[in-house]
């Protein structure tokens, strides 16, 4: 691609304005994409040389590396500024919104399979393991969720009472907590065996069933429900 300081040095139809209008966006790459999205460049720089800094900022591999910046990380970047940074973000919050909602029709609380692609994009790009907790009533709906932690999921930082504390104020029937694994791989740990037997006992005795226990890992889950380990 032409390295040019401003877009008007470039061939028109190289342009990437001007492409997407005659071949559609589809004929774009990422960078030309995110150079549409962010509009102009910087001092010295186009939007399409800038897009291509973003996606391959230190380290980072391609438009999945959007997903691990923040508004702090972004503003670093040479020629990110508040402005950039916000536009960023929601490029990526809209993606992971539109790849949930694409699920939405199919969900269904006793498919483990449907529930691991809904909350996929919200989850598989956390840099931490973060827990969510699925709150639901006697008809298997959804009546709530909400995170339980952030950091590393294990049987002493993840306690049955603050779990079900907020399922009893929910009313909730049933519960169905998820981690991540930013490891990519979704095989439980011990301390993943450990939360779960703690959580599906306590939950036992108070009348609140645990379904499943999903980990999400790069497009790929494991189900306890489904692996017969509940």
């Amino acid at each position: 691609m032409n390295q040019s300081n401003t877009m008007k040095e470039i061939p028109e139809m190289e342009r990437p304005y001007e492409k997407c209008e005659q071949k559609g966006a589809g004929s774009l790459s990422d960078e030309e994409l995110l150079a549409v999205l962010l509009r102009t460049g910087t001092h010295g720089e186009n939007a399409l040389s800038l897009a291509r800094r973003i996606l391959y900022h230190a380290g980072e591999t391609g438009i999945l590396g959007i997903h691990q910046f923040n508004l702090e990380r972004l503003q670093k970047i040479k020629g990110i500024g508040k402005v950039k940074a916000i536009q960023i973000s929601c490029i990526s919050e809209l993606a992971k919104r539109l790849a949930k909602a694409s699920y939405q029709d199919t969900l269904s609380f006793s498919c483990p399979e449907t529930v691991a692609k809904y909350y996929m994009e919200d989850m598989r790009h956390e840099k931490q393991e973060q827990m969510k907790l699925l709150m639901l009533n006697s008809r298997a709906k959804l009546i709530g969720e909400t995170n339980i932690s952030k950091g590393t999921v294990n049987a002493s930082l993840i306690t049955p009472r603050e779990l079900f504390i907020e399922a009893l104020q929910k009313n909730a029937v049933s519960i169905i907590i998820m981690h991540n694994h930013p490891s990519g791989d979704p095989t439980p740990s011990r301390e993943d065996m450990l939360t779960t037997k703690r959580i599906l006992d306590a939950g036992a005795l108070i009348g609140i069933e645990l379904l499943d226990h999903i980990i999400i890992g790069n497009n790929c889950y494991i189900s306890f429900r489904e692996e017969g380990m509940l």
